[in-house]
């Protein structure tokens, strides 16, 4: 389907490490790629990107915040980008205190304050992974090093993203959160088209925003994503075995067998056992995505028997 003779534009849109190979296919086929898989690029950012220059096909982001940041740089030049700013909701526990963190029911979890999304999406925003793959698969799209991306907590969720210049200006791109607006923009651009007959996107109203506020990311009571942004820095599969860690630890969560905290305990204990390969293949990123699922089971059977 990806490599389809009929279609000039592929929406990668599948869940986790299944669309490593059906994007990269399109790539091959000379389609252009709407993207909302972020673990294509976690594990494979260096072959994905590189095989689009070389076929010549352009990589469209489809997440909200990096639709924002595409937005935002169109007719500027990279050189001149300071830095990229990331907003995040916060999720639902974004004031919760880590005795609170712990009690976390997958109930709760599951209900984002924000955005409707599927289970593993959805808890991977209430520990702040998803953030910290957000930050990787920018690091990607936007050749920005990891030093020039930051995140900050904006509960409202209308500023989608920023960019700041060198020259000390900002851009942002807001709208009242709906995911309709980044599928539109990125299956028409160049062209924006007229949203209002249809009703899909409202019109963002400034006199009726009370306040907007940012607030800075608390690393110590959301650990996943500062385990994103270590894995981000030692490279080469460090990412895909975060991604494997992560999908085993978010899936004993949804069972009830682990709590939410235990997630960035689990996925921690992985990557500490990980070692790595630098420059990997697809097989070796698929096999390291593998490993760290089976080691994190592992981790946690040999939890449960010590504890029995």
């Amino acid at each position: 389907m990806a490599t389809h003779s009929g279609a000039d534009i592929v929406v990668a849109a599948t869940s986790g490490l299944d669309g490593l190979i059906p994007t990269l296919a399109a790539i091959a086929a000379g389609k252009t790629i709407a993207l909302a898989n972020k673990e294509t690029l976690v594990m494979a950012g260096h072959l994905v990107m590189r095989e689009a220059q070389r076929a010549g096909v352009s990589i469209v982001p489809v997440d909200s915040e990096h639709s924002a940041i595409w937005q935002c740089l169109r007719g500027e030049r990279t050189a001149e980008v300071k830095r990229l700013l990331l907003t995040a909701s916060g999720g639902p526990f974004r004031r919760a205190s880590l005795e609170q963190l712990r009690a976390v029911t997958v109930k709760q979890a599951l209900a984002h304050p924000t955005w409707r999304m599927g289970p593993k999406i959805t808890i991977d925003s209430a520990t702040l992974m998803n953030k910290g793959l957000e930050v990787l698969e920018a690091h990607w799209l936007f050749d920005i090093s990891y030093e020039r991306i930051e995140v900050i907590v904006h509960p409202e969720s209308i500023i989608h993203s920023m960019v700041e210049f060198i020259d000390g200006s900002l851009k942002l791109q807001a709208s009242l959160p709906n995911m309709h607006l980044p599928i539109l923009d990125a299956l028409s651009h160049p062209v924006r088209l007229n949203t209002a007959p249809t009703g899909l996107v409202r019109e963002l109203r400034w006199t009726e925003v009370a306040q907007l506020n940012f607030e800075a990311l608390d690393g110590e009571r959301f650990p996943c994503f500062s385990l994103a942004l270590e894995a981000a820095k030692r490279g080469g599969t460090y990412p895909c075995a975060l991604v494997g860690a992560d999908e085993e630890a978010v899936a004993l969560f949804l069972d009830g067998k682990i709590g939410l905290l235990d997630i960035a305990e689990l996925v921690g204990a992985v990557l500490e056992r990980h070692q790595s390969v630098l420059e990997p293949d697809v097989p070796t990123i698929l096999d390291a995505c593998a490993w760290a699922r089976r080691t994190a089971r592992e981790l946690y059977n040999l939890k449960e028997g010590l504890d029995e």
